[in-house]
This record gives C-alpha cells, sequence and structure tokens, in this order.
C-alpha cells in the first residue's frame, strides 16, 4: 500500500498551491464555473493546458465541502475531510472524460465520496475479511465496489512502477532538502509515506502534545515548501 498512499500524495501535492490556502485559511470557496465556461476549460484541459486542469479543481472545491458535509457526524474533523476529498477531487478531474456523456460535477462528486469513503473504512476495526469484501461506493454504473476489488485492479505496468519509485526518491529527496525533521514527519504520518496508515491532524497533535491547528499550519507550510521546490 506504500505506492498507493506516495501516488495519491504526489497527485494532491502538484495541485496542493491552489487548493491549500482555501482549506487551511477558510476562506470562501470560489464560484463554480457556469457551463460555458466549465465546457471551454475541459476543451483547454484535454489538449494539454495544465492551468485549465488547476482551475477546474480551483473551481470545484466547494463541491468537496458540499460531500464532505455528508460525513460531519464522524470523528474526522472538517479540514480533514475536505483534504481527503480534495485527493478524490484531483482524482476525479485527471480521469474525467467528456466523450462518456456524463456530467463534471456528478463524476467528480463520487470520486470525492468514494476517497472519503475509503478513508474512514480504512479505520473500521473490523476482521481483515469484512472489511476487504464490504463494499466502499459506488462505481460510474452504480455498482458496488469493494477494496478487494479496487486493490486487484490497481495493478501497474513496469513502466509506471518504475516512473513511480523514481518520484518517491525525488519526493524524499526534496523532502530532506527543504523540510525541517517536525515538516516532515508530519507530512509522513498525514500521508502514511513510511507504509503505515494516514494519521487525521487531530491525532497527531495528540502525540505531538501540540493543537490541531499548530499541526495544520505545520503541513500547510511544508507542503507549500515542497510545491514551490516541485514547480522550479
Amino acid at each position: 500500500m506504500l505506492a498507493l498512499s506516495i501516488g495519491g500524495f504526489l497527485s494532491f501535492l502538484n495541485s496542493a498551491v491552489f487548493v491549500v490556502g482555501y482549506i487551511v485559511n477558510n476562506n470562501l470557496f470560489p464560484e463554480p464555473l457556469n457551463a460555458e465556461e466549465e465546457k471551454d476549460y475541459l476543451e483547454k484541459y484535454e489538449k494539454g493546458d495544465e492551468e485549465a486542469r488547476n482551475i477546474l479543481i480551483e473551481r470545484n472545491l466547494r463541491l468537496v465541502a458540499h460531500v464532505a458535509k455528508k460525513y460531519s457526524s464522524t470523528n474526522i474533523s472538517q479540514d480533514d475531510l475536505i483534504s481527503i476529498g480534495t485527493i478524490g477531487l484531483i482524482k476525479g478531474i485527471n480521469s474525467f472524460n467528456s466523450s462518456k456523456g456524463v456530467k463534471l460535477a456528478t463524476y467528480v462528486a463520487k470520486c470525492i465520496d468514494n476517497e472519503i469513503l475509503m478513508y474512514l473504512r480504512s479505520y473500521k476495526k473490523v476482521s481483515a475479511e469484512v472489511y476487504l469484501n464490504e463494499p466502499i461506493g459506488k462505481d460510474k454504473d452504480d455498482n458496488e465496489v469493494t477494496l478487494l476489488e479496487v486493490l486487484e485492479n490497481d495493478e501497474k505496468s513496469i513502466e509506471d512502477e518504475i516512473d513511480l519509485k523514481i518520484k518517491i526518491k525525488k519526493l524524499y529527496e526534496k523532502m530532506k532538502k527543504v523540510l525541517k525533521e517536525r515538516e516532515r514527519v508530519i507530512l509522513e504520518m498525514r500521508y502514511g509515506l513510511k507504509g503505515e496508515k494516514p494519521v487525521t491532524q487531530n491525532e497527531i497533535a495528540k502525540m505531538l502534545g501540540i493543537s490541531r491547528s499548530y499541526v495544520s499550519r505545520i503541513e500547510t507550510k511544508a507542503i507549500g515548501k515542497l510545491s514551490k521546490e516541485i514547480e522550479e
């Protein structure tokens, strides 16, 4: 599961510079794109325009917050749920295919929902057999999907594995270069970068004896440093 955790973190990191400020500072999320704007940016992104991709992510953050509210009764903080849901949003934007005839909002909402569900399921104390075969969401055809099916279908080609290992090596090199020890430790725990389950900001705060808001600020600063380093 190490590759999966780091892969998700890398996807999030590549877009963090555009979204992390909204999440942490509790600023108002930007207004969603209208139909014409969305179509225009989708066409640009399909032609390889990365800026268009970032705008699509940024302007759909309000949808992440909306989906995250469904899980407000859990013991996971809203900030954590939005952070997790943002990873689902990024995955959804990356994999969206307009030729399928599905609305972007409908598609990414399911991706956001599934990402949060998978995270919540990972903390549920049930037997391994029940855990793997328990539904964690639905696919685009409204069929229930289990974690076992997700794992079985997550086979990567040799080229993909090599590319991921190269990215992982570069990520750790940059983390050692630009982050302080506490910043690095918090990111490793938050995103399961050492092969363990991701840890919430509240749990990290208890472990380190600091406030959750302070953990959030350290995480944001660390992500900002890495984002700047990667962009350069």
